[in-house]
């Protein structure tokens, strides 16, 4: 089982919680670097040295990017990962936001292709349900679950498609998970056919925020 960490807290702010990611790169399946809701306005520095030290450590990167389910214009999602790129050299990018409906699949197809030809040559949907089967034949990874613990464990179905995919291709991102329960949630994951999970105890409006105890079982 290997991590997606999405670490949304500036490195300023917890540099314990960075440094600790940082020891850890090598166990992670990407990182996904948010410093603003997407790249910001302008480079951060603290963000920057964060990179470079994760880049140094084994770490794969990738740019954050909000479609706001389809309603972004794909040129402003673009021209955020060409920021990433500059100034973080993030190795892809990290789709938030994605819509699941068939009908908004030829759009996502073609904001993929574009991220590609940028030269993300990783790149993750995050819908946080099961979206439409085509959509995770766009990406490298698709998050289908993103949710509570409490959901996870009681409201989750896994639809029949997702049993012919490699269990690399689905990610499970859950928070609100109690600490002694990550290796559970892990397992969970596992068993669910999520060979990806972000199992993390922080709760809403940014469970992100607090770096996953799961770092330490990640390889167990």
């Amino acid at each position: 089982m290997s991590l997606l960490i999405p670490l949304y807290v500036h490195p300023a702010e917890d540099p314990g919680a960075w440094h600790r990611l940082i020891t850890c790169a090598a166990r992670t399946y990407a990182v996904v670097l948010n410093p603003a809701n997407g790249p910001g306005i302008a480079p951060d520095a603290a963000f920057v040295a964060a990179a470079e030290a994760l880049r140094a450590a084994g770490a794969r990167l990738l740019g954050y990017l909000d479609t706001d389910y389809g309603a972004r214009d794909p040129g402003d999602v673009t021209a955020d990962l060409s920021r990433h790129q500059d100034w973080y050299a993030v190795d892809g990018c990290f789709l938030d936001q994605v819509p699941a409906a068939p009908h908004g699949l030829p759009d996502c197809r073609r904001l993929v292709r574009s991220v590609r030809r940028l030269g993300a040559s990783t790149v993750v949907l995050n819908p946080g349900v099961h979206p439409a089967p085509g959509y995770a034949r766009l990406a490298d990874l698709t998050v289908t679950f993103e949710g509570p613990w409490s959901q996870y464990v009681s409201d989750f179905s896994r639809p029949s498609w997702t049993a012919r995919l490699p269990a690399e291709k689905l990610c499970h991102l859950v928070y609100g998970v109690p600490e002694p329960l990550v290796p559970l949630a892990l397992k969970t994951a596992r068993e669910r056919g999520a060979g990806v999970c972000g199992p993390v105890t922080g709760e809403p409006p940014n469970p992100w925020s607090r770096l996953t105890p799961a770092l330490a079982q990640a390889d167990r």
